[in-house]
């Protein structure tokens, strides 16, 4: 079976590519290198031993999206990736957005509904929680009003989906992250951000490799045991797989409503300082890093109850955060060598 992943060349998009075309399925990439390089094609290639199929594509172009499909008229699984995500950076320009994250999407589906059948897993966020009213966070948490375009954009984005399944032949999992970290094993593929990185861990890593003079911790004073934010951070390698499982729920008909959702994370959560001491840890590296003011957004928790997840869906994280550390770690290094 031929599967669309779209932002395929991006962190959690490679790994998934790896983890799909090992369980033997033909994978199309579309990616318009905004925040990816098509140098990670080799690095599937180098794990998996086999290249997929990569088109250059910005999914804001409707023409260019309903010619994809036309080229490819076997696809009929889709992993939706493609999204702009840094939280501050929607909040300085929520036009830019709503146009990537929400018109790339109504142009995929508009193609998706003309198919008999068609099995779209959409990449969706636990920000979509906002700050939850009890932890651990279960998929009947309420919706709160999102804090960032961003967070908007992954609301209105599931709703958007809801609403086609209901008149359509298309079925979806909506796959609502919490913190992916980490590298594949291999130090093949792994996050790689252009720029000064917006994720905890790449900025760790880029501290110890001495690229960065100190790490910023924002705010000490959250009401949390050590004062810093909590967030329940999973292995991209088990994350990449939970897609594989979701897609092959669907081409099996196991799904029990036409629109699905679960949580992905481990369950745990841990605070900043945990995360640092825990790289120190597995690194031998000692991290220099100041407290700073809070950051504008952060919630203070937020970690997953993996439930339905584990029961429903079959699926369940196998990685540490210590195993996770240590290959962005041995990523890091493969990078700057």
């Amino acid at each position: 079976m031929k599967v669309l992943v779209t932002g395929g060349l991006g962190f959690i998009g490679s790994h998934t590519v790896v983890e799909l075309q090992n369980k033997g399925f033909d994978v199309v990439i579309i990616d318009d290198l905004s925040n990816a390089s098509v140098e990670v094609l080799e690095g599937i290639h180098a794990i998996t031993g086999k290249k997929p199929e990569f088109e250059k594509i910005d999914l804001r172009n409707r023409e260019a999206v309903h010619s994809f499909f036309k080229k490819y008229p076997d696809v009929s699984g889709i992993i939706h990736f493609a999204a702009s995500k840094a939280v501050g950076e929607s909040v300085e320009n929520p036009l830019l957005y709503y146009e990537n994250n929400i018109s790339s999407l109504v142009y995929i589906l508009k193609e998706l509904q003309q198919k008999p059948e068609a099995q779209f897993i959409f990449s969706s966020s636990c920000t979509v929680y906002g700050q939850a009213e009890k932890m651990p966070i279960t998929e009947s948490a309420p919706i709160q009003p999102a804090m960032s375009p961003y967070g908007n954009t992954k609301q209105i984005g599931e709703e958007i989906i809801i609403d086609v399944a209901k008149v359509s032949n298309i079925k979806a999992v909506l796959l609502r992250y919490f913190n992916p970290i980490g590298a594949h094993e291999s130090a093949e593929i792994g996050e790689l951000p252009l720029g000064v990185p917006q994720n905890l861990v790449p900025f760790i890593t880029q501290t110890a490799m001495g690229l960065r003079q100190e790490l910023s911790v924002f705010g000490n004073d959250y009401p949390t045991p050590d004062g810093t934010c909590i967030r329940d951070y999973i292995h991209v390698v088990d994350l990449a797989k939970a897609h594989v499982v979701a897609l092959q729920r669907l081409i099996e008909n196991k799904n029990l409503e036409k629109v699905e959702t679960f949580n992905l994370g481990t369950g745990t959560g841990s605070s900043v300082l945990e995360v640092i001491q825990t790289f120190e840890k597995v690194s031998g590296k000692k991290l220099p890093y100041k407290i700073v003011d809070r950051r504008p957004g952060d919630v203070v928790e937020a970690y997953a109850d993996t439930t339905k997840a584990n029961d429903v869906l079959g699926w369940k994280t196998t990685l540490s955060l210590e195993q996770a550390l240590e290959s962005a770690w041995k990523w890091e290094q493969k990078i700057r060598s």
